[in-house]
């Protein structure tokens, strides 16, 4: 199990209210600080993500699980409006998820929200051994 991540950015201050807008439909709340950086915890007190400052290399992925649609929505909008890039609008996923959706943070990283509760069935058959 994965205790927590940190996402390095290259303004931990800009990352740190960009992600209390995007995070806050989903329920993470930052209120953990150290240095220049940055604890979110989640609905069960886990300080799973940080953002912290340092040298942005190659942008990254990360996921989170959200609770329905309703979130997933409030996220993507959120984000856009806290100058994330869309990168995928709210909606089905096709052999992935049931919903999701994928923004660009203010260092280019991929972040998305998603749900797998009614993933749609692959419409491609299963190959038999």
């Amino acid at each position: 199990m994965i205790e927590h991540v940190s996402m390095v950015c290259s303004s931990s201050k800009k990352s740190r209210k960009f992600y209390e807008a995007v995070l806050k439909p989903l329920g993470y709340e930052c209120d953990m600080e150290y240095g220049d950086s940055f604890g979110f915890k989640d609905a069960q007190w886990r300080h799973d993500f940080w953002v912290t400052k340092g040298k942005t290399k190659t942008p990254t992925h990360i996921a989170f699980l959200a609770k329905n649609k309703k979130q997933i929505d409030e996220f993507h909008a959120a984000a856009l409006k806290a100058s994330g890039e869309n990168n995928g609008k709210p909606g089905p996923r096709e052999d992935y998820a049931g919903y999701a959706a994928f923004v660009l943070d203010l260092d280019g990283n991929n972040v998305e929200a998603v749900i797998w509760e009614g993933t749609p069935v692959s419409k491609k058959k299963a190959k038999k051994k």
